[in-house]
């Protein structure tokens, strides 16, 4: 149990630092798209690249902005799957008791969201973008917890941190079924096969990562050529990496400090080079040290500073460039208004609402040291949609007026939620113990 907390705990501080970078190139690309540059910001992400062999059948020619809303995203959503099953299986998520508060909480915060955007539009065009205000940003989130120091409850981060997790697996559920077209059920099915392909070897604890990373490309490849999208194919193959050991803590511990004896023994007056018995020591270590490596928590280690700091950023650089003006908005302002309220309204209520439900009818626990005025707090941060809200309104609509309403409109909604939720959680925590 200490393992899995500190896990989350260095989880929560590396989305907490890299909301940061986030919240900095957001703010560049809205100043820059509303600049005397703003052609050159369009230009640049809509200019097309190819890989592959131009004039012939083997090429993917794409505007730049889709390369990184298709393909870098994927990891994204490949790391959001190495999350799901390591909460799943060993983290928060293990069993129904644990789980109920965030899967409750994560429903509200997804289908209130809906509820009041679609009364809010009545019919009126762009309502197609429904998905668009369930989403939650938990880099935000967590950076505005951050703020609040070392008087926000470890059981509030965690539950955040829980809620976003369930929140993410809904939104990909939603992506898959709703905003996917055209789908050719041909090329789901070769790209399923290969999934269950790998899925029978991790289930048989045989693993390369080479080999796997060759799969995923192809099914990547398949599903992007498919209609569903190509990001999908991330979260699969996040549930095929497995997460058994080769060899267990402590046989590691006794065989390294083994090792290191003989490394010792065996120092000489030479301080340039090893002798022999010192290089095989070395090598026996690090391939111990490969096989004690879950391959999941490995690659979820090794990619989560990837997607924190470097896919993220980019993603939000390339999206969040809004030119902030009503002209040219005629006849969808309405959408902007639209999201940004179920944003703030639908989360908040959603949230603490079917919270306060499982906990009144003993379903689920209010987390320790948490009250409900904090609960009503980390409902508003929900409303935060940012990152994963950008990405489904590009998938919903194909209208530029729609997209630009849309992206106002979830800027607008997630400042106000987060401001709010701040205030409030502000208000209702305990003052910090002074040292």
């Amino acid at each position: 149990m200490t393992i899995i907390r500190n896990s989350i705990i260095r989880f929560i501080n590396l989305e907490t630092s890299s909301s940061i970078i986030l919240f900095v190139v957001s703010i560049l690309a809205v100043v820059w798209a509303n600049s005397p540059f703003g052609d050159v910001y369009s230009e640049l992400w809509n200019h097309k690249f190819t890989i592959g062999f131009a004039d012939t059948d083997f090429h993917l020619a794409k505007p730049l902005i889709l390369w990184i809303n298709d393909g870098l995203m994927a990891i994204f959503f490949f790391v959001i799957g190495l999350e799901v099953k390591r909460e799943i299986l060993e983290g928060e998520l293990t069993t129904l008791r644990k789980a109920s508060l965030p899967i409750f909480a994560a429903i509200g915060g997804m289908l209130f969201p809906v509820i009041i955007f679609l009364g809010l539009n009545n019919g009126e065009i762009g309502s197609e973008g429904w998905g668009i205000p369930m989403a939650t940003d938990i880099a935000f989130t967590l950076g505005i917890l951050k703020l609040l120091g070392n008087r926000v409850p470890l059981g509030l981060k965690i539950f955040l941190t829980a809620f976003a997790i369930v929140d993410d697996i809904g939104a990909v559920l939603v992506i898959a079924i709703f905003y996917s077209a055209n789908i050719q059920w041909d090329l789901i099915t070769y790209a399923l096969i290969l999934v269950a392909f790998v899925g029978v070897l991790s289930y048989k604890q045989v693993y390369s990562k080479y080999f796997y990373f060759v799969i995923g490309f192809f099914v990547w490849l398949l599903f992007l050529k498919s209609g569903i999208h190509p990001t999908i194919a991330g979260i699969l193959m996040a549930f095929t990496i497995p997460i058994h050991r080769k060899v267990d803590c402590m046989s590691y511990f006794k065989s390294v400090t083994k090792e290191l004896f003989y490394f010792k023994e065996s120092i000489s007056g030479s301080e340039t080079l090893m002798t022999n018995d010192q290089i095989e020591a070395v090598g026996n270590i690090e391939t111990l040290s490969e096989k004690v490596h879950a391959p999941l928590q490995h690659l979820e280690h090794n990619l989560h500073g990837w997607v924190s700091y470097v896919i993220m950023p980019i993603f939000a650089f390339a999206n969040a460039g809004v030119v902030l003006s009503v002209s040219g908005l005629e006849g969808v302002s309405h959408i902007s208004v639209n999201i940004a309220l179920a944003l703030v309204l639908g989360n908040t209520i959603g949230i603490s609402l079917l919270s306060l439900l499982a906990i009144k009818l003993k379903l689920a626990d209010l987390p320790e040291g948490v009250n409900y005025k904090q609960l009503i707090g980390v409902s508003l941060l929900g409303g935060l949609g940012f990152t994963m809200s950008l990405f489904i309104a590009n998938l919903a609509y194909e209208n530029e007026q729609l997209i630009t309403a849309s992206k106002m409109g979830i800027i607008i909604g997630s400042l106000i939620a987060g401001l709010l939720g701040y205030i409030i959680l502000k208000i209702s925590l305990k003052p910090a113990l002074k040292a």
